[in-house]
């Protein structure tokens, strides 16, 4: 592998070795193929998102499990229960106990 840097592209700005690679300018980035055969994915068109929302419910339960997967307590299977349990309170209790395990990183 050679080791390259951007001013072999001819300019002194700032280049992102993982955005862009001289020998991969001419291809665009949806039909180049990787090292290992498969090729990228183009970006999510917005006009193909599913047409629903999810419940309020169903949003804290996800909020829930999100913070406290950053708080460092991965929610276990036997904690499903109380999880169900908590985000069927009010929202505000709910924006509480984020706001707490938040403060705990």
């Amino acid at each position: 592998m050679t080791p390259w840097n951007s001013e072999t592209l001819g300019s002194r700005a700032f280049v992102d070795p993982y955005a862009v690679h001289p020998r991969d300018t001419a291809v665009p980035a949806q039909a180049r193929p990787r090292d290992d055969g498969d090729f990228v994915l183009a970006p999510p068109n917005p006009a193909h998102r599913l047409g629903y929302t999810l419940d309020p419910r169903d949003q804290r339960r996800l909020a829930l499990h999100a913070t406290l997967t950053a708080a460092g307590i991965p929610p276990m299977p036997e904690d499903r229960a109380v999880i169900e349990q908590i985000s069927s309170l009010p929202a505000d209790v709910n924006e509480v106990l984020q706001r707490w395990l938040h403060h705990t990183l």
